[in-house]
């Protein structure tokens, strides 16, 4: 109908209205049915749990934290190995030199006698030497080594919790980008249906005044508005590609098939405050991220007071030495020796020059630290979820006093374009009962879109955010988008 109009405004003014009513019906039935046409198009619109789904392959930081979850299991492994067996084997060779001096010493042979003050003597100056050991060692008592697996075994647990913390990250990451995208995609919607309205309302009083039935200041608050509404379009086209670009960057999905749905039905969560507090306490990843943490720190506080303590393992090794080649007392000498045993090794720390004890105070204070650390971070927990949770109870009753709102705009709305028509108001009444109904519609699409968001944000904190929860969240979204 606007292109029609432009069209014929070169036409003289009883000409331009003769041809503005004739083709009025034929635009009207155009609009209509090219509504019919977009309506029966199929919707290649993007539900949240499908974008969670592309997400999990896709997302830059979450693939990063599934990188990084790999190092977990080799720290447990890490503390099981700690009280294995060891094994090992050495072996050398290489030119060697030996020489071995006795005196004084007893022979005894059979057929001999024995002989006193008899003195032996070897030598190998030049000659071959090797040698191999087998060792073998297994851990008894060993206070140290037992603080040293209780630290790994914190550490890896911090590991798999980092990870579990990511995954809800990377879940209410994707549920507020494709939040933002459906509400820059509504506010897109509005602000062209806005367009519409005030090219027709621009042509209808510049025809008005064309025939003397209305004054030049309609047309002026009109066409103001229009520049206005414009520059609020382009800005909108603005954020809405921005957000896009963002939910593709996260997905991978095409741009062009990122049409969310927004939020219709939300259902209160119901809880108590109480409930949420405690679940976040058990639950909540941050905690039992800082729990681990002060576990681990109390390791390392105890390995190190327990260097000093004593160690006692059970060993076995063999080994043998061979010395041969050209010496003082003969062409061909040759030296063999071979020992074995097995047993237990006792190893007491006497004295290191105080590091042991400096190196415990270090720790002990780092894990002192760490309990304070978690105390601060169950407070800011409870906070937030005290916060979180009057955000959920305010954002149902905003809901629904937005929804009041939107029937009130709209019937106040059709009232002034009815009043208008009767010549009872006024072109820049028109206008604003416009403006507050695209106002009011857009509040809504943003209350309903942060009171979702807050469900989310709740469930987050207190560590129930799973696949479960999104699909639950899926089922507030409309099933279709709005034509």
């Amino acid at each position: 109908m606007t292109t029609l109009t432009i069209a014929a405004s070169a036409l003289p003014t009883r000409a331009k209205h003769r041809f503005l009513v004739k083709l009025h019906p034929l635009a009207v039935a155009l609009t209509a049915t090219a509504c019919a046409l977009l309506t029966a198009l199929p919707a290649q619109a993007t539900d949240l749990l499908h974008a969670w789904q592309a997400a999990q392959t896709h997302d830059p930081q979450w693939l990063a934290a599934q990188a990084a979850h790999g190092s977990a299991q080799p720290l447990r492994q890490q503390a099981k190995a700690l009280w294995r067996p060891s094994l090992g084997l050495s072996a050398s060779a290489g030119r060697g030199y030996g020489e071995t001096q006795m005196q004084g010493a007893q022979f005894s042979a059979p057929g001999m006698g024995t002989s006193s003050g008899v003195d032996f003597g070897t030598s190998v100056t030049h000659g071959n030497a090797t040698q191999i050991a087998l060792q073998a060692s297994q851990p008894l008592y060993n206070p140290e080594r037992r603080a040293q697996q209780q630290q790994l075994n914190a550490s890896a647990d911090i590991g798999d919790l980092q990870w579990q913390a990511a995954r809800q990250a990377a879940m209410l990451r994707t549920a507020q980008q494709y939040l933002d995208l459906a509400v820059a995609q509504e506010a897109l919607r509005v602000l062209e249906q806005q367009l519409a309205a005030i090219n027709r309302t621009l042509a209808e009083a510049q025809e008005r005044f064309d025939l003397g039935a209305a004054p030049i200041t309609a047309v002026h608050e009109a066409r103001a508005q229009q520049a206005q509404l414009q520059a609020q379009h382009l800005a909108a086209q603005t954020t809405l590609d921005v957000q896009r670009r963002q939910l593709h960057d996260t997905t991978g999905l095409p741009a062009a098939d990122l049409a969310p749905h927004l939020p219709v039905t939300i259902a209160p969560l119901g809880q108590a405050l109480a409930w949420w507090q405690e679940h976040a306490a058990a639950h909540n990843f941050s905690i039992r991220l800082q729990q681990r943490a002060v576990e681990a720190a109390q390791a390392e506080a105890s390995k190190h007071r327990a260097s000093a303590a004593p160690k006692l393992d059970l060993v076995a090794q063999a080994q043998q030495q061979r010395l041969s080649g050209r010496g003082d007392f003969g062409r061909h000498a040759r030296n063999k020796d071979t020992q074995a045993l097995v047993g237990v090794q006792l190893t007491v720390p006497l004295y290191t020059g105080g590091y042991r004890s400096a190196k415990a105070d270090e720790t002990q204070a780092q894990a002192q630290a760490a309990q304070a650390q978690l105390a601060a971070t169950q407070t800011l927990v409870a906070q937030q979820v005290h916060a979180a949770w009057l955000g959920e109870q305010t954002g149902v009753q905003q809901v629904r006093a937005l929804e009041a709102a939107l029937q009130a705009s709209a019937a106040r709305q059709e009232a002034t374009r009815i009043g208008q028509a009767t010549g009872e108001r006024t072109v820049l009444d028109v206008l604003h009962a416009d403006n507050d109904h695209a106002a009011a519609t857009l509040a809504l699409a943003q209350a309903r879109s942060r009171l979702l968001l807050a469900q989310l944000q709740l469930a987050q904190l207190a560590g129930t955010l799973d696949e479960a929860a999104l699909q639950q969240a899926n089922q507030a979204f409309a099933q279709a988008p709005k034509p």
